[in-house]
C-alpha cells in the first residue's frame, strides 16, 4: 500500500506540475512579439503566486484543512495507480489489507506476465517499448514512461536504471531480474542452485 502510495503521488506531482506549467505556457499570444507576447504568463504566473501564498495563509490561520489536503492528496494518488481496466470503478473505500494481498499479486503476475511477452526472449526491454505495446492494445492511455514506472515499483517489478538495447541506455527491465523476483517452473536453474542439487 505505501510502495502504490508513493508511485501515485509522484504521478500526481507530475501531472500537476505538468497542467500549471501548460497552463502558464497557454497565456503567450502569438499575435504579438516581444515583451508584450510574454506578458500573459507573467501575469498567470503572478496569479499562481498569489493563489499559492493565499492557500499557504488559510492553512496557517487553520491547521485542520491540512488533514482535507492529505486526504485529497492520499485519494488522487490512491486512483492514480489504479490498473488500466478499472480506472473508472476503483471501489470508494480502500480494501483490506487480506483483500489487497490477492489483488496485488494478481496484478503483480499480470503485470510480469505483459513483460514476459513484450521480452520475447530477449535479455532486456525499454519501458518505452513496453509502453508502446500497451497502447496498442488500447491499454495506458495517456500515459508516460514515468507513469509505467511507477506502476511497476509500485508492483514491486524491479526496473534498471540503465538498460542498454540497441545501443541505448535507458530504464528498462531486464529479463534476469524478472526470473529472480517471480520464478516460473521454466526459469532455468543457476549453477548455485544446480550444485545445491
Amino acid at each position: 500500500m505505501i510502495r502504490r502510495l508513493a508511485a501515485g503521488s509522484a504521478i500526481v506531482a507530475r501531472h500537476r506540475s505538468e497542467a500549471l506549467a501548460a497552463w502558464v505556457a497557454a497565456g503567450r499570444r502569438d499575435d504579438l512579439s516581444g515583451w508584450a507576447a510574454a506578458l500573459g504568463p507573467a501575469v498567470r504566473l503572478v496569479a499562481l503566486a498569489t493563489v499559492a501564498y493565499g492557500a499557504l495563509a488559510l492553512v496557517r490561520a487553520m491547521p485542520w484543512l491540512m488533514w482535507l489536503l492529505t486526504a485529497w492528496w492520499m485519494r488522487a494518488a490512491w486512483r492514480a495507480t489504479a490498473p488500466a481496466e478499472g480506472t473508472s470503478e476503483e471501489p470508494e473505500e480502500d480494501p483490506s489489507d487480506e483483500d489487497e494481498q490477492p489483488l496485488a499479486a494478481a496484478r503483480a503476475e499480470a503485470a510480469v506476465a505483459l513483460l514476459r511477452q513484450v521480452l520475447a526472449g530477449r535479455p532486456a526491454v525499454h519501458l518505452s517499448e513496453v509502453l508502446a505495446h500497451l497502447q496498442q492494445h488500447d491499454q495506458g492511455e495517456g500515459w508516460k514512461v514515468a507513469d509505467l514506472r511507477a506502476r511497476l515499483e509500485a508492483l514491486g517489478i524491479p526496473i534498471d536504471p540503465k538498460v542498454k538495447v540497441g545501443g541505448v541506455p535507458t530504464r528498462g527491465v531486464r529479463a534476469a531480474d524478472l526470473d529472480a523476483h517471480f520464478p516460473t517452473e521454466e526459469t532455468p536453474l543457476s549453477p548455485t542452485q544446480v550444485d545445491a542439487a
